[in-house]
């Protein structure tokens, strides 16, 4: 280690690569304490960051949809997972063992991956999100509003934490790259190498377009005086940090989005009936010793806090002490380690300064001896064991509940009920993440009730769920990632919930023309384009929205209800039975299927011979407005709603289908999906 030639990590500003400058702060190998890298120190004009971002990165993102941004994003996962080895290599130097290094990089691939899925499944192939369905805002339906999303036409810029430097980008720079807006990423100086190897690869692959994303490596300067309404800013740290952030003069004055991560006293609680020996009592210990010791503590989501039974201190206690015994500490590219190094030795520093302050109120019943640290200098390198504390009066201290040490360090304590276990694990003043372990489902709703208001997400697991549950400390991009008070009251991830933070929501009002023309969805009321030919009879390119036919009317006969009902076995008496029919409060007699109608109705408008269209694959908001009663006739009007890419071969047509009786009166309304071929 001490042989290796320091790395110059570099800032990517305004389309340019620039070494660090005199001044660079130097950063220290986790391991050993040698030099490994020489950081910052530039003189960044961030002004011309930011008009290169909105002046260039922004119009070239705005100007693809939805679908084509998600389908850059699923190529760069691909890309980035070809290439990770270097990033592994680069991760072991930060203290990170190759199973600590999965969670960061894998992890911030996969959640590339999951962000470009979503965006194909859950988004329009349009420039415009919709939000919500359409409100009527008149009495004959002239005048309609909608909530739309559009990307903001600034910076997101994004300010993390040293201990992921990987994913902490990425699970920032996804929703912000699907909304349409470009990123200027800030990474932590102490593993900002690892964060720069990234980006250049992200740079390298050729899939980003121009100004998607810059890279700081060194201090932001003036930035944050720069910043505007347009952009925002989000950042993972500590409170004091995130404070000195939000109270920023120029922040508050422009009203910039700010999102916080921050500092978080997450608790675990053993549930009531989880008794030594329960499948749940060894998860709770099995869980709890890995995240206090995976990255060494160093998860914004770790566990700080076990809640427990009084009656089971003890042994929840003696388990750990025992598990703890077995973590073997050294070098993390040693496949015997199990746990690394802190991040640097002014990381061990505070940690340890942080722990003092907590065995003020607890007693420490697990790491005060000799440090055995496997393949390396345990003084050189910022090396800790795990420190366990029990707290024997929780009620009577506050320092427990608000002391992070931001390592693996943790604290067990008693309580006397649930609704007791409730009010300690709250006292944390809110947090990202609290877990229990219970098989009882009453005391996960005592819990849910009693708790979830100060926490970001509910981890219960139990022996049905142990098996497929991705633990305690996973933040996952389908779920929100943010927490309040203490966690800093922002909300990351969370799918689509993600990419709005970076969207700007409007209430458009017109009619339904405008409102179609805006989301590229048709929308009841809109002009109906009439059709020359069957809509079945034509591809999916050449469908344009609003194309509509009327088909020819059909009289429901009483033979073909009974037939119906005698064929399905569906012999409802509302169908079968004129008396009790007749008594119903919903129908003035015998009336017809509502499934026999949109067979009808199917029957009406499919056109039988082979074609472009290739299935059906579903139907949404099915709704009956009217029965149909024998006699009376339906037709059915069908319009192109919607038109999403799905791959080169086919996309999906969504189709407004809405049934009329011979009087014009609507009787039923639903949306069909069909996959078109090209």
């Amino acid at each position: 280690m001490s042989q290796m030639t320091a790395l110059s990590v570099e800032s990517f500003a305004a389309g340019q690569w620039l070494s660090p400058g005199a001044e660079a702060a130097s950063v220290y190998s986790a391991i050993d304490g040698s030099l490994v890298a020489k950081a910052g120190g530039q003189s960044l004009d961030f002004q011309a960051m930011l008009d290169y971002a909105r002046g260039v990165g922004g119009p070239a993102l705005r100007a693809l949809t939805f679908h084509d941004r998600a389908r850059i994003l699923k190529a760069l996962a691909l890309y980035l997972g070809k290439q990770k080895d270097q990033l592994y290599e680069l991760s072991y130097l930060t203290g990170a063992t190759k199973a600590d290094s999965w969670i960061d990089i894998d992890g911030g691939i996969g959640t590339v991956f999951v962000f470009a899925s979503k965006g194909r499944r859950e988004m329009p192939d349009q420039k415009v999100y919709l939000d919500g369905d359409i409100e009527q805002l008149s009495r004959e339906g002239s005048f309609l509003g909608q909530h739309i999303c559009t990307p903001l036409l600034g910076a997101a810029v994004q300010i993390n934490a040293f201990n992921f430097p990987v994913w902490g980008m990425l699970e920032k720079f996804a929703p912000a790259f699907l909304a349409g807006v470009p990123s200027i990423v800030k990474p932590a100086t102490a593993t900002g190498y690892v964060a720069e190897a990234c980006v250049k690869l992200m740079l390298k692959s050729g899939l980003l377009p121009e100004g998607s994303i810059q890279l700081i490596s060194g201090r932001t300067g003036d930035l944050l005086d720069r910043l505007g309404p347009q952009d925002v800013l989000s950042f993972t740290g500590s409170a004091d940090t995130a404070l000195m952030l939000r109270s920023h003069p120029g922040l508050l004055k422009k009203s910039v989005r700010f999102m916080a991560e921050q500092d978080s006293l997450n608790a675990s609680i053993l549930g009531p009936d989880a008794e030594p020996g329960t499948p749940e009592f060894e998860l709770f210990i099995k869980e709890a010793r890995k995240e206090i010791t995976t990255k060494a503590g160093q998860k914004c989501t770790a566990i700080r806090r076990m809640i427990v039974p009084q009656e089971h201190v003890a042994a929840v206690s003696d388990a750990l002490v025992a598990q703890f015994a077995k973590v073997k500490i050294g070098d993390p590219r040693l496949e015997t380690t199990r746990m690394g190094a802190l991040a640097s030795q002014a990381q061990r520093r505070d940690v340890a300064e942080k722990a003092q302050i907590i065995e003020q109120y607890a007693r420490c019943v697990y790491g005060d001896g000799p440090l055995v640290v496997d393949g390396a200098d345990g003084e050189a390198g910022a090396f800790l064991a795990p420190k366990l504390f029990l707290c024997d009066d929780p009620d009577a201290s506050s320092l427990v509940h608000e002391t992070e040490a931001f390592g693996p360090v943790s604290t067990i304590m008693g309580y006397r009920d649930v609704g007791h276990a409730c009010e300690l694990a709250n006292r944390g003043g809110g947090s990202l993440v609290a877990s229990l372990m219970t098989h009882d489902p009453a005391v996960a709703r005592q819990v849910a009730l009693g708790s979830a208001a100060w926490h970001g997400r509910l981890y219960i697991n139990d022996r049905d769920s142990m098996k497929e549950a991705t633990g305690h400390g996973s933040p996952l991009p389908h779920m929100i990632h943010g927490g309040p008070g203490r966690a800093g009251g922002g909300e990351e991830l969370g799918g689509i919930r993600g990419v709005k933070h970076f969207m700007q929501r409007t209430a458009v009002q017109g009619s339904p023309d405008m409102l179609s023309a805006i989301g590229g969805v048709w929308v009841k009321g809109a002009r109906e384009q009439q059709l020359g030919a069957h809509p079945f009879t034509k591809t999916f390119e050449s469908l344009e929205i609003g194309e509509t036919i009327w088909t020819e009317p059909r009289t429901v006969t009483l033979e073909d209800i009974e037939h119906f009902a005698t064929f399905t076995g569906d012999t409802f008496y509302a169908h079968m039975d004129e008396t009790a029919a007749a008594a119903n409060p919903f129908f003035p007699g015998r009336v017809a299927h509502g499934y026999l109608l949109l067979s009808f109705a199917a029957g009406l408008f499919v056109e039988p011979n082979p074609g472009p269209v290739l299935a059906n694959t579903g139907l949404n908001d099915l709704a009956f407005q009217k029965p149909v009663s024998p006699g009376d006739s339906i037709k059915v009007r069908l319009v192109v709603k919607r038109k999403t890419k799905r791959n080169d071969e086919y996309g999906e047509v969504r189709w407004d289908v809405t049934l009329y009786n011979q009087d014009g009166e609507q009787v039923a309304d639903y949306e069909l999906l069909t996959m078109v071929a090209y």
